[in-house]
């Protein structure tokens, strides 16, 4: 009886013990707040790797922003249906936490998953240890989502306990994904400790991807090769113009330049072909999801923005806009972009950047926005090269793109003939605007050349059978007259 009674009361002690070192966001619970932290954001510059926590308390979400901070990464915060209250964590009595922990099949309701989910190639995931364990919230959060071939690194706060078993108790939930060995911290880790923890970990993290090199080699003519954009998407280096097409002729070159093997399609408001170019895409019997749709908004838009946005949204009919810009600078610009960064964070949006930015505006304009533009877009052709802009953007960890890339309204015939240009044309059996095409590629910078020809269009993406030598691209760089040919 005594023996009986003794391992009674070890066992009440052991449970006790167990709460007690497992209230690992901030002890004791029932003394803090529950923070009002916005659920399901996701912001960052390196849009493969994506730190995924749950915070009660604050703690987990302060080394989710550190490993974020380190890497570049996206962060986004788990959030359940019905929040959790205070009494909810209290271990001393039948609270939530402790019936969803004794219930192994216990699965809370989250709020959302992650946007894009399959665009990320590693997860952090973070949560605090309760009774030993991690929170079957996680355990609801791992089966929701499609985790095959990712590489997850699970992280947890504890002030005394440790990580345990916890993280291979959810290698079932996902089993095809790469688990790395899990660490615990606690919740004054200094921010060295975890850079050391992460540079062992022997992953590879593109934060200062190079956008003046584009993989070109993977390329084949039919099929242009894709950049991974800051926000995480991969867009085609070379895409469709659709400056000046409207109608059903703008219709019938969006479904001619998708079966010839175009994967990206330019558009704007000020074009006034939204419309036209949103049933292209419908109707070129290639899935939505392939087609990266991008769009414009013009400065007299940028007083309500909102209302700009949901327009574009109902002309595309599309469901999202993968890359939506700033037509060029303009009085509440940064209004309009804070507004295209709402619809981001809605999933409305998937990229966001601006276009006619050049080093002063570039420079002015980060500093007063959350998410970083992915993308520039400028007039660049071999008579206005935009040779200090162009670098200084890539280094910004931007992309740049060329509008106008055969040269301007009224001047395209002067480029076209150019001898030089001729002449390197000659010497590869290429067309110039070929030459041109992959001179703008191989310093990297996206082409978009506008035509409703499928003969031009066909040649246009037609330019990864070929290389300029040093020697060309040199040559092609004299041609240079700082000669632009639109005002902005």
């Amino acid at each position: 009886m005594k023996i009986k009674m003794l391992s009674m009361i070890m066992s009440m002690l052991s449970l006790t013990a167990c709460a007690s070192c497992a209230t690992t966001d901030d002890d004791p619970i029932t003394e803090n707040p529950i923070p009002d932290l916005t659920p399901g954001t996701e912001t960052g510059k390196n849009g493969s790797v994506l730190v995924a926590y749950f915070s009660c308390t604050g703690t987990t979400e302060s080394i989710a922003e550190d490993i974020a901070d380190i890497t570049g990464a996206s962060t986004f915060r788990i959030e359940a249906e019905v929040p959790y209250t205070a009494a909810d964590l209290d271990y001393n009595s039948d609270c939530r936490a402790n019936r969803e922990q004794n219930n192994p099949k216990a699965r809370p309701a989250i709020k959302s998953m992650p946007d894009g989910l399959d665009r990320y190639d590693v997860f952090f995931l973070g949560y605090p240890i309760w009774w030993g364990d991690a929170p079957r919230i996680i355990s609801t959060f791992l089966e929701r989502g499609d985790f095959k071939g990712k590489t997850i690194v699970p992280f947890c706060t504890s002030h005394s306990s440790g990580l345990g078993s916890s993280d291979r108790n959810l290698h079932s939930l996902a089993p095809d994904a790469v688990w790395i060995p899990g660490r615990r911290f606690a919740g004054n880790t200094a921010k060295t400790e975890l850079e050391k923890w992460i540079s062992g970990l022997d992953i590879k993290f593109d934060t200062d991807m190079d956008y003046s090199k584009f993989p070109l080699s993977e390329g084949k003519n039919g099929k242009a090769p894709t950049i991974r954009l800051s926000s995480g998407y991969d867009m085609p280096v070379v895409g469709l113009g659709t400056y000046s097409l409207t109608g059903d002729v703008c219709v019938n070159s969006v479904k001619s330049a998708i079966s010839l093997g175009f994967r990206k399609i330019d558009t704007a408001h000020m074009y006034g072909n939204e419309v036209e170019v949103g049933r292209g895409v419908r109707e070129s019997g290639v899935p939505r999801e392939e087609i990266f749709v991008a769009t414009k908004i013009y400065p007299n838009q940028y007083g309500n923005p909102e209302a700009a946005i949901e327009e574009c949204l109902r002309k595309l009919d599309l469901g999202y806009v993968d890359l939506m810009l700033l037509h060029h600078p303009g009085t509440n610009d940064v209004k309009a972009y804070k507004a295209m960064e709402r619809y981001v964070r809605e999933g409305k949006i998937r990229s966001i950047g601006v276009s006619c930015y050049y080093i002063k505006e570039i420079d002015e304009f980060i500093p007063q926005v959350d998410i970083k533009p992915v993308l520039v877009q400028n007039e660049v052709h071999p008579y206005y090269q935009d040779t200090d802009v162009v670098p200084h953007i890539q280094n910004l960890g931007i992309a740049v793109e060329a509008w106008y890339p055969l040269g301007g309204r009224g001047h395209q015939k002067e480029l076209l003939n150019d001898p030089v240009l001729t002449e390197i044309a000659m010497r590869h059996g290429k067309s110039v605007a070929q030459v041109i095409l992959r001179w703008d590629l191989q310093r990297g910078v996206v082409v978009i050349p506008g035509s409703s020809n499928p003969d031009h269009m066909k040649e246009n993406i037609s330019i990864f059978d070929f290389e300029l030598s040093d020697e060309e691209m040199a040559r092609i760089a004299a041609l240079n007259r700082n000669e632009k040919h639109d005002w902005y």
